[in-house]
């Protein structure tokens, strides 16, 4: 049993394994089917687009492998993006189907710029053990253009011109919209956390 980081064929996964790495964990980078199944943890990473990741799920048969898993997944970024069903990304693609509702840009109209990068605050909605020794009102680094709307299953927000799901869970799956590889010792904190859980 081994914490197991979706190979998605995007930039970010290196920077995943070595922030687990300094936890203490070790992480195996990979898309084999067998290994996601016997994984104590998977972390889907997402850095790129919702088509050119849902495509190589597609091309290697793992939609329905992972929307079967029962071990604790967590989405990062363009990963928890996917969770839902629809993404407005890309003139629409059909995503997981894991949140029955659409991800969608970020800013339709506003003087705000896209993509959304940078280090901004996430609110706690409720207590929650991903949240465990993180402050209220730290901030996390977001690079993104599009968002998981509120709903029933957000567990913090951020704002950018709306607010929008920061950290979200239903289940066994558990997304966050920034980038805790990315986002210093509360990002680290925040890892640890998802991976004692």
């Amino acid at each position: 049993m081994t914490i197991v980081i979706l190979n998605t064929g995007c930039a970010n996964l290196t920077s995943i394994k070595i922030a687990i790495k300094r936890l203490g964990y070790t992480s195996q980078i990979t898309s084999d089917p067998n290994l996601l199944i016997k994984s104590k943890k998977l972390i889907i990473p997402g850095v790129g687009t919702a088509s050119a990741v849902m495509n190589i799920l597609n091309q290697k048969n793992l939609i329905n492998i992972i929307k079967s898993i029962k071990q604790p997944v967590l989405g990062i970024c363009l990963g928890m993006q996917i969770f839902c069903k629809f993404s407005e990304e890309c003139n629409g693609i059909n995503t997981l189907g894991i949140l029955n509702n659409s991800s969608t840009i970020l800013l339709k109209n506003s003087h705000l710029s896209l993509p959304h990068i940078g280090w901004n605050y996430i609110t706690f909605n409720k207590v929650h053990p991903l949240f465990k020794n993180i402050q209220r009102n730290s901030r996390f680094y977001f690079v993104h253009s599009y968002i998981v709307p509120v709903n029933k299953y957000t567990l913090a927000t951020t704002n950018y011109g709306i607010s929008f799901s920061s950290v979200i869970q239903k289940n066994n799956f558990f997304g966050v919209q920034f980038h805790p590889e990315k986002s210093g010792d509360v990002g680290a904190q925040l890892l640890k956390n998802f991976l004692e859980i």
